[in-house]
């Protein structure tokens, strides 16, 4: 809903709608009794401006494809976003605001993706919100690539501006750093971040532990940058219209990215606690709210006022939203009929539908071949470029490694920079991240919140860990987003224990919601990218091993690796009957739970083998199927993974063992490794020989007699 401003008015309601923000912000912390009231007081002519004047959106259809998304990377001061969300006409209520920060309500105490209409992310950790603005700014240019690349700039329906706000929390994070950097290496114009330079943090004032000049950080990453100082000069004046005139020159700038550094006086105008830690992150109490409300000219005794005339004002916005929008749909419906084929790719894509058929491109090992799982992962991502268009990622800095570059598709990259070695265009396929992991992450969801495309990013197993919150949002909003983790153990050798993940298993299967798989060979994988592919309401992440696997000889004895859809199935049954000991292995450590059941066997005791690629996916199935793949009355049970036992314990029971990883590794090659460490298939069978002992199975553990 970009405007021309070159005639700029604001109006004494505009003025008078501000003031009810204010008031608003004010009494929802009061009431909740806890709560950030400060920023939102002093962005309100910021926030009000932006939904009023320039955000295209309509509040009568909060998930219009052609809306610009609004970012709230500052998620403490959500009553930013839920104010304009009231006043512009959204599902909610003056009852909503009342209910800040309570139990059920639609205004929890930072903003909720899929909770509250309006909400494009979950923001609430610092600087995440930088990040998936700048993922959704990328998704945008693809989706742009996709379906209508050849339309003139600003003449295309999917053309739209990415809006978001930041403080100085979000601009001290780091990883408000690695995503702003590679925001200006992809010249994404169609992203505007406003930065709100108010020099007070929850320490007060910020010049405790910041002074760097933010704007020449941003100049020097080759952002578009603009300042507007509200205090230039010695007295605070909201200054509507220079802010006006930098939105206006950000939004026409699509060649780069632009940052708006607002310099504001955080909690303006509350007398006392203007410009103070104080009124970040706390109610104002009563006295100071009474005053601050005399200073707006408003009645100190009413709370939650909002006049009908300035309600009636604002929500005028809602008549625009729409006319815009039908004025969007007039621009898409000529495109759809001009591009029949186009349109319904994008119909299906953005509603999450797979292809028919698409399951066909996958590939079928051939068994007995010997091939590392992250290389059958990069043949699983080639064969799938066909069939899903929609699938797109790439590595932070190791594609050759993580095997994340699907053969013969160009890099997501400005032409300017690609490379010999990867050549590409702004609308490519292939995204380098560089080493830039936590931003990695939160782009990715940044671009799974934008639309249908389906992100992946990969990285060492051991670098999850500066992953993890992004992972953990992308578990707490439903992503479909799949994260790809290869050198997954030990197995990696050489590199040491820096580079050996241990405890990374078990810690990200901690995460509610994510599904974290590890195949054992080639065609397990191959099962789960498919299974991963069909969640639309999760991520996943997959640990793939550096050293190279046998390719199972399914069939037989051996059940088909399908059984991986399951997360946990029987691949190889105890021979006459049933079993007497189980052993449950993942990933790598499967083929010497085979070694083992062998020996084993051969010795006379009855031995199962359960492949468990994925915990997950196996507590999903019914009672009956888990009890059928691990029976109650068989005690006696191993588990052997390369990395800390912890959640294994749940599964082996009191009379199981565990062949784990209790300590960190050490730089060897990855044979000797597994030998030192005790992780081989004659350490598995003493461990059944004990769980047999303590499960009392009838004669387990007896040795030969000498005859005498």
């Amino acid at each position: 809903m970009s405007r021309d401003n070159s005639t700029f008015e604001w109006s004494d309601q505009d003025r008078r709608a501000v003031d009810v923000i204010r008031a608003l912000a004010m009494d929802a912390v009061e009431e909740a009794g806890s709560g950030h009231p400060g920023t939102a007081m002093s962005l309100a002519p910021a926030a009000y401006l932006l939904f009023q004047r320039f955000l295209r959106h309509d509040p009568t259809d909060p998930d219009w494809a052609g809306r610009d998304r609004f970012v709230l990377s500052c998620g403490h001061s959500s009553l930013t976003l839920y104010i304009q969300l009231y006043l512009s006409g959204y599902p909610m209520t003056l009852d909503d605001l009342k209910s800040l920060r309570k139990w059920g309500s639609l205004t929890p105490g930072h903003p909720e993706y899929g909770h509250t209409a309006g909400v494009e992310t979950t923001t609430g950790p610092l600087g995440q919100g930088v990040a998936n603005a700048v993922g959704m700014a990328m998704a945008a240019r693809r989706e742009r690539g996709l379906f209508d690349p050849d339309a003139p700039e600003g003449e295309s329906p999917f053309d739209h501006t990415i809006w978001a706000f930041a403080s100085d929390g979000d601009i001290e994070e780091g990883i408000s750093h690695e995503a702003s950097a590679l925001a200006a290496h992809q010249r994404l114009g169609n992203l505007v971040l406003l930065y709100d330079d108010n020099h007070i943090s929850i320490e007060d004032d910020t010049a405790i532990a910041l002074s760097e000049d933010v704007r020449a950080r941003y100049a020097a990453y080759g952002w578009d940058v603009h300042h507007v100082d509200w205090t230039q000069d010695g007295d605070y004046a909201e200054n509507v219209a220079a802010l006006a005139k930098a939105f206006a020159a950000a939004k026409a700038d699509t060649s780069r990215p632009s940052f708006i550094a607002l310099r504001t006086i955080i909690g303006w105008p509350a007398p006392n606690k203007k410009n103070t830690g104080k009124i970040h992150g706390s109610a104002l109490g009563a006295d100071e709210v009474a005053a601050t409300k005399q200073v707006l000219g408003m009645d100190p005794a009413e709370s939650f006022h909002v006049p009908e005339d300035v309600l009636a004002h604002a929500r005028a916005v809602s008549d625009r939203g729409r006319a815009d929008h039908a004025e969007w749909t007039k621009a898409f419906e000529t495109w759809r009929s001009a591009n029949p084929e186009r349109a319904a790719e994008f119909e299906r894509i953005s509603s999450r539908t797979l292809p028919a058929g698409w399951e066909d491109a996958l590939p079928r090992f051939e068994a007995g071949k010997s091939i590392a799982t992250r290389a059958a992962s990069g043949e699983v991502l080639a064969s799938l470029a066909p069939a899903l268009p929609e699938l797109w990622g790439g590595s932070a800095d190791l594609a050759e490694s993580n095997n994340t570059t699907m053969k013969g598709e160009p890099s997501f990259i400005p032409e300017e920079f690609q490379t010999k070695e990867f050549p590409g265009h702004r609308y490519g396929r292939t995204l380098h991240f560089g080493v830039r992991e936590h931003a990695m992450a939160a782009i990715c969801n940044g671009i799974a919140l934008h639309g249908g495309t389906r992100p992946y990013g990969g990285t060492f197993l051991i670098f999850s860990d500066y992953m993890r919150p992004a992972v953990r949002l992308a578990a707490l909003m439903k992503l479909p987003v799949t994260f790809v983790w290869t050198h997954d153990s030990i197995g990696l050798g050489e590199d040491g224990p820096t580079h050996q993940p241990v405890e990374h298993l078990w810690a990200l299967r901690a995460i509610p919601g994510l599904d974290v798989v590890r195949p054992a060979d080639a065609n397990e994988t191959a099962v789960a990218w498919r299974t991963v592919l069909r969640h639309t309401d999760r991520p996943a992440g997959l640990a793939l091993t550096r050293q190279k696997l046998a390719t199972l000889e399914r069939g037989g004895e051996i059940a088909s690796a399908e059984g991986a859809a399951k997360g946990g199935y029987v691949l190889a049954d105890a021979e006459g009957g049933r079993p007497e000991v189980i052993i449950i292995a993942t990933g790598s450590e499967v083929e010497l739970a085979l070694q083992a059941r062998a020996t084993l066997q051969s010795e006379g005791t009855p031995t199962r083998v359960v492949s468990m690629p994925c915990v997950e996916w196996f507590e999903e199935q019914t009672d009956a199927y888990r009890q059928e793949v691990l029976p109650p009355g068989v005690r006696a049970r191993v588990s052997v993974e390369a990395g800390v036992a912890l959640g294994w314990r749940g599964y082996v029971g009191d009379a199981g063992e565990s062949v784990s990883l209790e300590h960190f590794g050490a730089s060897a090659d990855y044979k000797t490794l597994f030998l030192q460490f005790g992780i081989t298939p004659e350490r598995v069978v003493a461990a059944a020989k004990a769980s047999l002992i303590k499960a009392g199975v009838r004669n387990a553990g007896q040795g030969e007699t000498t005859g005498n």
